[in-house]
């Protein structure tokens, strides 16, 4: 997750909360596509796994996963699931090499700087295989600033986080557009892609 302390104090304050928020989402179609992508026993990183619930679906559909997340709180309920490995990590401590089938970053990468984030895909795609599956979701729009919790968000469009995917040698396969209610209580519309190395 990103470095930014109040966007940290946020999720380490309600993280039990977000829980609640995020277990709503869990047979994501999205995740569901991104499993079936990859080999059997394939190694995933679940990249600003927030309380794990979606990194304990991939470890029950038997692969090997890391979970990292900024938040402690986060990482302390990410690690109570079964076979996740969880790490307290930044998105600039990703240093791996050809060592993921796949890394699932579902809105954790939109609260990094936008400056930030050419600089985080490139060690995504670094930390892949040939190949590697790649999910991607972030809100969509113009510009940053904070949510009503103090949150701190860069927002994007379609084409500008289609250009920076493939700058960061990514092929995009499928972008499916959304809108829904985050943990703030405030409808935000939202884009998932899939991608690969």
């Amino acid at each position: 997750m990103s470095q930014d302390r109040d966007t940290i104090r946020v999720y380490d304050e309600r993280a039990a909360e977000y829980a609640s928020v995020t277990a709503q989402h869990v047979n994501s179609p999205f995740l569901q596509a991104f499993i079936a992508a990859l080999p059997p026993a394939a190694r995933v990183l679940d990249l600003g796994c927030g309380p794990g619930l979606f990194a304990a679906e991939m470890a029950r559909a038997g692969l090997r996963v890391d979970a990292s997340d900024a938040s402690a709180e986060m990482v302390a309920l990410a690690a109570q699931h079964r076979d996740v490995s969880a790490s307290l990590a930044t998105f600039d401590e990703l240093s791996a090499t050809d060592t993921y089938d796949g890394i699932w970053a579902n809105f954790s990468l939109l609260h990094a700087r936008r400056a930030d984030l050419p600089r985080h895909l490139a060690a995504i795609h670094r930390a892949l295989r040939p190949g590697g599956q790649f999910h991607l979701a972030l809100k969509t729009g113009t510009g940053d600033g904070r949510d009503r919790l103090g949150r701190f968000y860069t927002y994007y469009t379609p084409d500008e986080l289609t250009a920076l995917l493939h700058a960061a040698g990514f092929t995009v396969t499928k972008i499916t557009p959304g809108r829904d209610k985050g943990l703030d209580g405030t409808e935000s519309d939202w884009v998932s892609v899939a991608t690969h190395a």
